[in-house]
């Protein structure tokens, strides 16, 4: 959990997350650490920052000062710096506190990309707990925010992508086995990477049609100017910009604004390109209906020069093979969807059957847990919810 405390409320054993300020007035070499060194804390206090964030799962909490200051030593690091300090529940409890995370990060992220429309700097104080709350949901189920996300209305688009983009990225991150200082910034990242669209003219933005060439011209700079507007906050990891900047590259080459390929494209922005995406398929947008999750990892996994092969596996391995709202067939020759993951068992998630494919009609619900020893059934593949009309699978999990 991050809390912001003043520069002079600092006591040896607290975690320092971030800064408030200019990272050119940072006095260290390193951004996120315990501050066990007095010559540290000393520098810190000699700054002239104003205020920094704490991680209290990390280190001590304000509260706690009187017994860092009298042992010090005694503070040990964290067992495992990547382990969330949360414990795992099923999808179905933690849907509506994921549901909380969602408005409230909506709410936060709406504010905050209008101030960049208005010209006003971005501020790391408002992205931070965002960030830490959406990490914290997807610590105790990966698959609920995210499935939520998925849902958002048109009209909403915009925000929420940068809200889902955020959680995929921090789930992407934590799969690929990135220390959690690492989670943050790549959650960071996410949540800013389309702040550029803020300056893009709304007719263009929000038009329900197919651009022209002038107009794709004109939403293909919003990459730079979004760089742009990260750049002239002054508080913001250079892993942000670079996402922000770079997120729309290609793995072959043939991507923009710059046409860079393969490993010249940094890892964030190789995660960032393959979050973006697939949130973007899988939700309604002015001009297209949304695919299924499984179905837009079929596609993504054709689309040859795309994406960076390794990270993509690694991106399927995080949403699940089969995510959340899925329509699968069983080998028994049920019909269900696919309502909560295994962590471990990417093939045998949990799964709510409800139709015979066989005699073409509903049956009575059933959960089947197929990860369960002595499962008698299981998925032999996806189908496409449109070809049996069925429109509101999503019903059955949320």
């Amino acid at each position: 959990m991050l809390k912001k405390i003043p520069t002079d409320a600092v006591r040896l054993g607290m975690y320092l997350h971030a800064i408030e300020g200019s990272w050119l007035a940072h006095p260290f070499w390193k951004n996120k650490f315990i501050i066990d060194d007095p010559e540290d804390l000393q520098r810190l206090r000699q700054s002239g920052l104003t205020g920094v964030w704490i991680n209290i799962s990390k280190g001590v909490d304000v509260a706690d000062q009187a017994v860092v200051l009298s042992t010090p030593a005694s503070i040990p690091p964290p067992e495992d710096p990547r382990a969330p300090a949360v414990a795992r529940c099923s999808a179905r409890d933690e849907l509506q506190r994921a549901a909380r995370v969602l408005s409230r990060s909506k709410k936060a992220i709406t504010e905050l990309f209008n101030e960049a429309r208005l010209g006003n700097a971005i501020s790391v104080e408002s992205c931070l707990p965002l960030v830490a709350d959406i990490s914290d949901s997807l610590a105790r189920n990966s698959s609920a925010l995210i499935g939520l996300a998925r849902l958002k209305h048109k009209d909403e688009y915009t925000y929420l992508h940068s809200v889902a983009v955020c959680a995929l990225m921090v789930s992407l991150a934590r799969q690929l086995g990135l220390d959690e200082d690492a989670v943050s910034e790549a959650g960071l990242a996410g949540l800013l990477h389309d702040v550029g669209k803020m300056v893009m003219p709304t007719e263009v933005l929000n038009k329900p049609g197919a651009l022209t060439d002038a107009e794709f011209a004109v939403m293909r700079s919003h990459p730079e100017r979004g760089h742009a507007l990260l750049l002239a906050a002054g508080s913001l990891p250079a892993s942000a910009l670079d996402v922000c900047l770079h997120h729309h590259e290609k793995f072959d080459g043939s991507g923009y604004p710059f046409r860079l390929a393969g490993e010249n494209i940094s890892l964030f922005a190789r995660m960032g390109a393959v979050c973006d995406v697939y949130d973007a398929i899988t939700s309604n947008r002015p001009y297209k209906k949304a695919w299924n999750p499984a179905e837009s990892l079929a596609r993504m996994a054709q689309w040859t020069g795309h994406f960076d092969t390794q990270i993509f596996h690694a991106f399927v391995r995080s949403v699940g093979i089969y995510p959340l709202g899925s329509l699968v067939r069983l080998e028994s020759g049920r019909l269900g969807v696919v309502i909560d993951q295994h962590p471990e068992k990417l093939t045998e998630p949990l799964v709510r059957v409800f139709f015979s494919a066989k005699a073409k009609t509903p049956i009575q619900q059933l959960d089947l847990d197929l990860s369960r020893r002595g499962s008698n059934d299981r998925i032999v593949g996806r189908e496409d919810p449109a070809q049996w009309g069925f429109n509101n699978l999503d019903d059955f999990w949320r």
